[in-house]
């Protein structure tokens, strides 16, 4: 008979998040794990069957809880939507700066996987694709919205306006990691607010 598990599953998975988020897949061992968890090898193993499976989870629980967030500031019906998507701008901006303290960025969980993996693991690759979808289709409903308000001029297809938009999220990121101050960061925004609001 199994013995019931001790812990908490969620707050393992967290851990275990910030762990993969600050050291990447490949770059957190084992024994990190046991360390940010507090649970011991077999605990780990007998929890999650395997570092992938624990990762796979923990970047789940990642993508699930930064796509809600996008999606909530950008469905906010209270503002008009070329302000959703500047606030939307401004939250990632701000988060670069949660976890830096004096060093440059962790980036962005997603962001650091697309790159680690490149696409090699399929499994991984959907989950990341599945993610980019759902955000994807918020920033697309926005750009619609935003037309419908006269804000967003750009005669430009809305899914390829949202790609450009998620694109720039992503560089605001990498960017951010590599040490970019935050003035750095807030032109960024502004430019690709600046390219979907001209009419040409």
């Amino acid at each position: 008979m199994a013995r019931p598990r001790t812990f908490d599953e969620d707050r393992v998975l967290e851990q275990a998040m910030r762990a993969f988020w600050l050291h990447g897949y490949e770059g957190t061992s084992t024994r990190d794990l046991c360390e940010a968890t507090g649970l011991d090898r077999s605990s780990v193993y007998n929890a999650f069957t395997s570092k992938h499976e624990l990762f796979r989870r923990a970047l789940t629980r990642y993508t699930e809880a930064m796509t809600a967030t996008q999606t909530e500031i950008l469905e906010d019906g209270d503002r008009p939507a070329i302000e959703r998507i500047r606030a939307l701008f401004a939250k990632i901006i701000d988060d670069e700066f949660t976890f830096r303290g004096d060093a440059p960025s962790i980036g962005c969980l997603g962001v650091n996987t697309t790159v680690e993996f490149g696409g090699r693991d399929p499994e991984i690759a959907r989950l990341l694709e599945q993610d980019a979808a759902r955000r994807l289709e918020t920033l697309r409903a926005a750009v619609e919205a935003g037309r419908r308000d006269g804000d967003i001029r750009s005669p430009r297809d809305p899914a390829a306006l949202a790609r450009y938009l998620n694109a720039v999220t992503a560089g605001i990121r990498v960017a951010a990691q590599g040490g970019a101050d935050r003035a750095v960061l807030e032109a960024i925004a502004e430019t690709a607010l600046d390219a979907v609001t001209a009419t040409a």
